[in-house]
């Protein structure tokens, strides 16, 4: 496909601006937004818990709508939505107008990936498919890196931070309306085989190894909420770190989910199963190496780089192997994969902040790594999809 790598280029652009940026710099800037409105762990939680809640309706309105809107539109669409949130972010003057802004820069991030996978699907032949998604999976970790350095290298407060990431999100879309290729998702897959590609028809909910894939997802998601809701909250408050430090470690974070780039060859190399399994250990690995930051501060630094490429390649392995499953409608393996793992998100942000109230951080990080471990019963593995 001609243009394949602008494609590309602009995807991992909208996953760094919505990932990155609208939804996880939340994680980031809270030790800011705690003390300027107030906000408890628990109603820190409520908020993450919300964007992600606002996540899952995204993606099945991608899902549901895209082929009547196609590729672009959704893609353009998702853009607006986070660029919306972010400025609205930077204007809040009070939690619930914040709680407001940051679902809607949910709300664009789960429309943004399904019809990147689709745009990728009907762009690149098979064998280039994992290497192309796991790029792109990896914008995420650039959004991270880059909100790191932006806090560090600007002398900006919260709400600063928040429009100068705004005026980027315009940007982005902009640029997605070019790079995107016109027409309808699942057209090549669908239409060409005389099936059709709205909605979620029940037999593709069926097929084999679809809902182990989802439970894995769900549990690894609920695991992160750890550090994606309150990792920088726990490196101020626990461990006393001041902010460019902070920051730093959100830069290590990125920085380690980089290497999520690599996913399509790690699978290529060593299986779907055997990969996940290792990134699912990382994490719980990374939740017992923050429990223990309060001896040693400089473990936060390893914990945060693990944490970040371990998720971003557990997410790549999903997003791989749920494209897999239903080859007919990328969009939609994607689709269940992010919502699963959103799904986890919105029940674990509140669960661990309210544990975090309870009991404290070393064992609500221990308690976390537990789930993490717990995704690991159900196999995420490579094999031959069904015909539909």
């Amino acid at each position: 496909m001609k243009g394949g790598g602008n494609l590309v280029a602009a995807a991992f652009a909208l996953t760094a601006l919505c990932y990155g940026l609208a939804r996880f710099a939340y994680g980031l800037l809270l030790p800011r937004l705690r003390e300027d409105l107030s906000l408890g762990a628990v109603a820190a939680g409520w908020i993450g818990g919300g964007a992600f809640a606002a996540y899952c309706v995204g993606v099945a309105l991608a899902l549901l709508a895209g082929a009547r809107c196609g590729e672009r539109t959704l893609a353009v669409f998702a853009g607006l939505a986070a660029t919306a949130g972010l400025g609205l972010a930077a204007l809040a003057p009070t939690m619930p107008l914040f709680g407001i802004a940051m679902a809607l820069g949910g709300l664009g991030t789960g429309i943004a990936s399904p019809p990147l996978a689709s745009a990728v699907a009907r762009g690149f032949d098979e064998g280039a498919r994992p290497k192309a998604n796991g790029m792109i999976n990896a914008g995420t970790a650039a959004g991270i890196v880059f909100s790191g350095v932006a806090v560090m290298g600007f002398a900006l407060p919260w709400r600063g931070l928040y429009a100068l990431f705004a005026l980027i999100g315009a940007a982005v879309t902009v640029w997605l309306w070019f790079a995107m290729p016109p027409g309808a998702i699942g057209h090549a897959a669908g239409h060409a085989a005389g099936r059709g590609t709205g909605g979620v028809p029940p037999r593709r909910l069926a097929r084999p190894g679809l809902a182990g894939l989802c439970a894995a997802a769900f549990l690894m998601g609920a695991a992160s909420t750890a550090v994606w809701t309150f990792g920088a909250d726990l490196l101020r408050g626990g461990f006393g770190f001041p902010e460019e430090r902070i920051a730093l470690a959100w830069i290590a974070l990125g920085l380690g989910g980089l290497a999520g780039s690599a996913t399509g060859l790690l699978v290529a190399r060593f299986g779907t199963g055997t990969v996940h399994r290792a990134a699912l250990l990382a994490i719980a690995l990374c939740h017992a190496t923050l429990a223990a930051a309060t001896a040693a501060p400089l473990f936060a630094f390893a914990a945060m780089a693990l944490f970040g490429a371990a998720y971003i390649v557990s997410s790549g392995v999903l997003l791989i192997r749920g494209t897999a499953i239903l080859p007919d409608r990328p969009d939609l393996g994607l689709g269940i994969s992010f919502l699963a793992i959103a799904t986890g998100q919105m029940v674990g942000a509140p669960l661990f902040g309210a544990l975090l109230d309870g009991v404290g951080a070393a064992a609500s990080l221990s308690s976390f790594a537990a789930i993490a471990c717990a995704a690991m019963v159900w196999p995420v593995r490579r094999g031959s999809p069904p015909a539909p």
